[in-house]
């Protein structure tokens, strides 16, 4: 069976030949033309028109030709049925119909743009609407976000920050938490794991990367992290007698080595100076 529609399509024009190809005819051949010629030509070639005015295989109401084709064939698909809203509200610009509707549209939109030759670009959207209808069938209701626990974290606190935000909050709340598990880890060893922390606060690692500068200091979780064990090895090294190996250690560094050239980036001087001028200027420290 032939049928025959105007040239240059986008939405229905594609989605139709799919739809009948796959569930009407699998031999059924497709014909685009003028506007103004496709009448003309539907009767020349014995060929069924559609999505034109004044047609059986048209829009009717809020309805695209689509949605005539599923009534019209009966196609039972809960698939279909998902697919029919989200052709429907692209082919009729309310994007409100189904979330996936823009972008339905903006591809097609694109593909009409970047190939000019009607039936390569049929051919094309066939290959896209059987990838939709993939989705419509095993996708659904899998976000995208579901392939990763930290991803979905990240959706999550998004829309957490988001009503934070709106209500006027101006500090998240997971930066109090985020403070207090830091504290409590300030007389430790500094073991600070980014994924824990952030699983503690039920954050996803890279939100909290990304958020965390403008709650502390402008500084990124690592320089503040190092920032609060260089503050606390001065402690240290000021008030106790452990040596600078000891307190390397108790303040989270691999080695000395490390905890030397931290030290010295912060304060300007490594920590045997340090100590030393430390010493001369509070005498009474001596014997700590």
């Amino acid at each position: 069976m032939k049928w025959i529609t105007r040239e240059r399509p986008k939405i229905d024009r594609i989605a139709c030949p799919w739809l009948i190809k796959k569930f009407v005819d699998s031999e059924a051949e497709f014909i685009y033309v003028p506007f103004n010629q496709v009448l003309e030509k539907a009767k020349e070639l014995n060929a069924t028109p559609f999505d034109i005015p004044d047609v059986e295989f048209t829009h009717y109401e809020d309805q695209s030709t689509f949605d005539y084709i599923v009534k019209k064939y009966e196609i039972d698909d809960p698939a279909i049925s998902i697919i029919a809203g989200i052709v429907r509200g692209a082919d009729t610009d309310r994007h409100d119909i189904a979330k996936e509707s823009a972008g339905l549209w903006a591809i097609s939109a694109g593909l009409s743009y970047n190939i000019t030759d009607d039936y390569k670009l049929l051919e094309t959207g066939m290959i896209m609407y059987d990838a939709l209808y993939s989705w419509a069938t095993h996708l659904y209701r899998q976000n995208h976000l579901q392939n990763s626990p930290f991803e979905n974290l990240l959706h999550e606190v998004y829309n957490k920050f988001l009503k934070d935000k709106k209500s006027g909050t101006k500090t998240p709340a997971w930066v109090q938490g985020l403070k207090e598990i830091i504290q409590d880890q300030i007389d430790a060893q500094f073991a600070f794991d980014l994924k824990k922390i952030s699983s503690e606060l039920d954050l996803n690692p890279s939100y909290l990367s990304r958020e965390f500068s403008k709650h502390f200091e402008d500084l990124n979780f690592g320089e503040y992290v190092r920032k609060l064990r260089i503050e606390k090895a001065i402690s240290l090294i000021s008030n106790s007698s452990h040596s600078l190996t000891e307190i390397a250690y108790m303040t989270g560094f691999s080695d000395q080595s490390h905890f030397t050239r931290i030290f010295k980036s912060h304060t300007g001087k490594n920590p045997s100076s340090y100590r030393k001028k430390n010493k001369k200027s509070n005498p009474d420290t001596k014997g700590k």
